[in-house]
């Protein structure tokens, strides 16, 4: 199934978190926190302004990206857990 995301919303596949600690403790499931660390799968067409001119996103299809613990609704396309946020839930971008 193909999702394009509207306006300044992206659409974000949630990386992996660390199975172990740094100390070598192997972390159970249940005591996992989810990851805030993703890759942008697909992108809006970019937000309106004043005017009615279309500002495009910084983001692009590809980047991986930090965001906010809470950010965006949390969807299953294809059984595979993807999250679709605002733009401005994005904290930065991984280079």
């Amino acid at each position: 199934m193909k999702v394009r995301p509207l306006n300044d919303r992206v659409l974000v596949l949630r990386l992996e978190g660390e199975q172990k600690t740094a100390g070598g403790i192997i972390i159970p499931d249940t005591a996992k926190e989810k990851p805030q660390e993703g890759k942008i799968i697909a992108v809006g067409t970019g937000k309106l302004n004043e005017k009615g001119d279309r500002i495009p996103l910084t983001v692009k299809e590809g980047d991986k990206v930090l965001f906010s613990k809470y950010a965006g609704n949390e969807i299953k396309i294809d059984g595979v857990e993807h999250i679709i946020m605002r733009e401005d839930d994005i904290l930065a971008i991984v280079e």
